[in-house]
This record gives structure tokens, C-alpha cells and sequence, in this order.
């Protein structure tokens, strides 16, 4: 076991918290973790010990003296159980991301991010863009499962920020939606912007910004459609949103209209909505790459259900 003394700056997402609900967000360490790390004193700015009730300001130094396993024959865990990384190099690192896990802190999120379980497991990203989004060029919401490109490099950062708004990036997805979905093939071609009364969801209306969803239906199952989705754009909650408009929600996805008692008959308590594959060329050697994952247990759980035909 080593030490390695990790330099932070603190993000705009958890100014004026206290540090060790500031840390476990953006470290993606246990609560328990980071207050030992306090007693011990290995958590410090200016070169003085923090103590838990201190509260951090955005941009302040804090270097963490962290405990390290190293072993040469593996890519390090991560602390946060369920990320697996899919590919590693000095420019990027593609992830596996579980369910529960945001990209990056925010206002008001206080669970796990891929900023702080990457930044725990002693991988470094790239700095550019905001402190709290450090390495992030694209998202996925917190209750969607599957790959995540985070860049390592500055340039690499550049490389796939460009990538991503020019559209080279090839995203898709599996989403099980409500109801058989009519034609088997076709384009959502829909705007998005906020929802106009309710600040936490978004809506397809007029003035919106350009979306565009590519869909192919995979299988129907008894009242409902397993679908192959490909994202032209990229909107916070694209998918959700533009299933939603056609009346054929995502089981699961409650805040969209789905129905409570399918999803309850499925066990699922999230969005039915997997990242399984990920196209893109490789930020410095232009090499085109393809990774993909697995769905999780959650989703395979669910199908098997539907494949056992014990619905209601």
C-alpha cells in the first residue's frame, strides 16, 4: 500500500459546503473515508489540517493524502462499487457507468460522480472546461446505465468536445419503451427545451433546439418494444423525452408518464435506457474504436421477466 497526495481544486458545484460532504461527492469516497482521512490529518489547504466543519470555497487548493494499491496486472478499482472501465490510455478512459452515478457535481446532487470516483481511483483527467466537469465531454443522466467517454489529456479534451458538436460520434442506445412502437423504423425529429411550468423535466416545443432520435425496433414483447436508439444530437434527456412525446414512454421512467404499475411489474425503479455502444476515432491517433457494454443486472432482469411472460 502507498500514499498519493491528490491536488484539488474545489468546484462551483459544492461551494460552501462543509468539506466532508464536499469531498465525498467530488472524491467519490464513503463519508466514513474522507472523515478518517480528516482525523489523520491528511487533508489539508495552505498546508494546514481541515476539519470536517470547515467549508469550502470554489477554486480553494486542497491536497488529499490518499491510500493507493498498486497492481501492475490491473486498471485500479474504482471506490465507486459498479464502474468498470471499458479502455484506458494516456489520452482517454472509457467507463462502464452504473446507475446512481452523476457525471460530474452539481447543485444539489450529494451522491457519486465519474469526476470523483475517477479522480479517487488515481486517474488524472484533463483540466479543461470547468473545474467541477473536469474531462467531461458528454453525459449521461444519473439513472441511465452504460459507456461514458471522460478525456485525460487537454488535447484530447479539444479533440472529442469538437467530436461530440460536430456529430462524428456514433451513440447508441437500447430503451424499452411502452406499447408497440409504429413503424418499426423512423426519426424523431422533434425540438427540446425546458419544460415551460416544470423546471426539472424538458419538453419538446417549438423554439427548442434541433433533436434528433434514430429509433429500429429490436422486439415486441406483450405491451411494450425493446428499441435500438441512435442520438443525432445530444439533449439532456433526448430519449426521454422524444419517446415520451410519441406516447411511448420508457418503462420505468416516471417522470415521463410511464405507468407506476408496469414498471413495478419489471422491478424496475429507473428509466429503462442502456449506453451500449460508443463509436469514435481515437483523439490522437485517429484510429476508429468501438466499445460496447453489456446490460446491467437490473435491465437483464427486467427482460427475463417479460421472456417468462409473468406480467399482469
Amino acid at each position: 500500500m502507498t500514499r498519493v497526495a491528490r491536488t484539488l481544486s474545489v468546484p462551483e458545484g459544492v461551494e460552501g459546503e462543509r468539506i466532508d460532504s464536499a469531498l465525498t461527492r467530488v472524491l467519490g469516497l464513503s463519508r466514513t473515508a474522507v472523515v478518517r482521512l480528516l482525523e489523520d490529518g491528511d487533508i489539508t489547504t495552505s498546508g494546514q489540517p481541515m476539519q470536517k466543519s470547515d467549508r469550502v470555497t470554489a477554486g480553494q487548493i486542497i491536497e488529499v493524502l490518499m491510500p493507493q494499491e498498486k497492481n501492475s496486472e490491473a486498471i485500479p478499482l474504482t471506490p465507486l462499487e459498479g464502474l468498470r472501465i471499458v479502455y484506458n490510455d494516456d489520452e482517454m478512459i472509457v467507463i462502464d457507468k452504473p446507475v446512481g452515478c452523476a457525471a460530474h457535481p452539481s447543485p444539489g446532487w450529494e451522491g457519486p460522480t465519474v469526476v470523483g470516483a475517477l479522480t479517487a481511483a488515481g486517474y488524472s483527467v484533463s483540466t479543461s472546461g470547468p473545474a467541477e466537469r473536469a474531462g467531461i465531454v458528454h453525459r449521461l443522466d444519473v439513472g441511465t446505465s452504460g459507456l461514458m467517454v471522460v478525456a485525460k489529456s487537454d488535447r484530447a479534451y479539444t479533440f472529442l468536445k469538437d467530436a461530440f458538436r460536430n456529430r462524428t460520434v456514433e451513440k447508441i442506445y437500447h430503451a424499452l419503451v411502452q406499447g408497440h412502437v409504429d413503424p418499426t423504423v423512423g426519426t424523431i425529429d422533434a425540438p427540446i427545451d425546458r419544460h415551460p411550468k416544470e423546471d426539472h423535466r424538458f419538453a419538446v416545443v417549438a423554439n427548442g433546439k434541433e433533436s434528433i432520435t434514430h429509433y429500429e425496433v429490436i422486439e415486441y414483447y406483450r405491451g411494450v418494444s425493446l428499441v435500438q436508439v441512435e442520438l443525432e444530437t445530444g439533449r439532456t434527456h433526448q430519449i426521454r423525452v422524444h419517446f415520451s412525446a410519441l406516447r411511448h414512454p420508457l418503462v420505468g421512467d416516471l417522470t415521463y408518464g410511464a405507468d407506476p404499475v408496469l414498471a413495478g411489474s419489471l422491478h424496475m425503479s429507473r428509466p429503462w435506457l442502456h449506453a451500449l455502444e460508443l463509436r469514435l476515432n481515437h483523439p490522437i491517433t485517429g484510429e476508429a474504436m468501438v466499445f460496447q457494454a453489456p446490460y446491467p443486472q437490473d435491465l437483464q432482469e427486467s427482460l427475463a421477466l417479460l421472456s417468462d411472460a409473468v406480467l399482469p
